[in-house]
């Protein structure tokens, strides 16, 4: 983990204060309408020259708040101390560096940016300004202060824990990796398929749905015979689907066109939505639903036996079968191992402690109370994750 998440705090810390309560943000003008022809072009963003700024040159010049001065040295024996003259207020100037600014930037992240230096900038004096008056307050000998910065360093150092393990964890070998692509070859292979998907039901058309809403009275016994028909009807839907499904499982094993039978599954289901995407490239061995996974033992041309789930039945044909080469995926296997050790770190890390919480004070513990782990990052979709069965096919251009 990077310290990026220092910077978000210190430029969004302040930005609250930095509007005053209550008053509304200035209206923005409206930009002139017309076709993109007409509309100005957006200047260029200026050249970052900023390379050529020596180290010692100053980038920030705040005026009014004086820069910390050192302690004086004590005094010898038999002679008074004398304290160090004040310097007015007018007079008080703090100068940073190019190299003091960067030497911060570094620290609350390694990579920031040219609109990242911006932000630090506009904020960065307003935190000297008013961190100098904390002090001559006395706010930084408060028990208050000492408990909040108490934690704060704590947050750092684990920030720094992460970051640490983090890059421990990036620095894979070649040769791990070569391993990893011999070892799971499986995971990285390939298969371009051709997908039916046929509704389980049939949908019903408008003038029936109409006629449901109507909200005519029925007795106990009427409103019980009406629902077994339509159960029936529905059964008897469905069976029809079903067999549609077989029938057309064998002209597809036939050689039939996928697209042309897919249309006629949607048809014959009354579905008013475009019918799905039938050609499915590069799809891998977790791109589908477990109970579809019989789909990649088949040999190139072999088309699958009608699979049944609750979304409706599903027909496959392999049509290739390939593995990447190494280089396609070195970078993907990279962060597999990198994740996967970052993982094992953080769990020997949360499986160091123990916690016994006082239950008639915070009450019982959560599902992921303390010593109970840390929460597992969300799950992102794969990328590679096949459409959904009801997806509309793409238009063409």
């Amino acid at each position: 983990m990077r310290k990026s998440w220092l910077l978000c705090v210190a430029l969004g810390t302040l930005a609250w204060s930095q509007a005053a309560p209550g008053t509304p943000p200035p209206a923005q003008p409206r930009q002139a309408q017309g076709s993109p022809m007409e509309r100005p072009e957006a200047p260029p963003p200026p050249a970052d020259t900023s390379a050529s700024v020596p180290a010692n040159a100053p980038v920030l010049t705040i005026e009014g708040v004086c820069a910390p001065q050192p302690k004086a040295a004590p005094a010898a024996k038999g002679t008074t101390a004398r304290p160090a003259a004040k310097t007015p207020a007018t007079d008080c100037k703090t100068i940073i560096t190019k190299a003091d600014f960067e030497k911060l930037g570094k620290a609350l992240a390694p990579n920031l940016t040219a609109q990242q230096k911006k932000q630090l900038a506009s904020v960065l004096p307003r935190f000297i300004a008013m961190s100098s008056q904390a002090r001559k307050q006395g706010l930084d000998k408060t028990p208050a202060y000492e408990e909040t910065l108490k934690f704060a360093k704590m947050q750092i150092l684990s920030n720094e824990l992460q970051r640490s393990l983090q890059e421990q964890a990036a620095k894979i070998s070649p040769e791990d990796i070569a391993n990893y692509y011999k070892e799971h070859s499986e995971t990285f292979q390939q298969y371009n398929l051709d997908r039916l998907f046929v509704p389980r039901t049939k949908q019903e058309s408008d003038a029936k749905e109409e006629d449901k809403d109507k909200g005519e009275k029925l007795t106990e016994e009427q409103q019980k015979a009406k629902e077994a028909a339509e159960k029936a009807k529905s059964d008897a839907a469905e069976q029809e689907m079903t067999q549609l499904a077989e029938t057309l499982r064998a002209r597809a094993a036939a050689g039939e066109d996928f697209v042309k039978l897919q249309k006629e599954a949607f048809q014959a289901a009354g579905m008013k939505i475009e019918s799905p995407t039938v050609t499915l490239n590069k799809v891998r061995r977790s791109g589908l639903p477990p109970a579809h996974a019989s789909v990649f033992d088949l040999k190139p041309g072999a088309v699958s036996q009608v699979i049944n789930d609750a979304g409706g039945h599903y027909i496959y044909k392999v049509e290739s079968e390939d593995v990447p080469p190494l280089d396609q995926v070195k970078e993907e296997i990279h962060n597999t191992l990198q994740n996967q050790r970052m993982r094992d770190s953080m769990d020997k890390v949360n499986s160091s402690f123990k916690v016994d919480q006082n239950e008639a004070y915070f009450g019982p513990p959560g599902p992921a109370g303390p010593g109970r782990g840390m929460m597992p990052p969300p799950r992102m979709p794969n990328p590679r994750m096949a459409p959904s069965p009801t997806a509309p096919a793409p238009k063409p251009n």
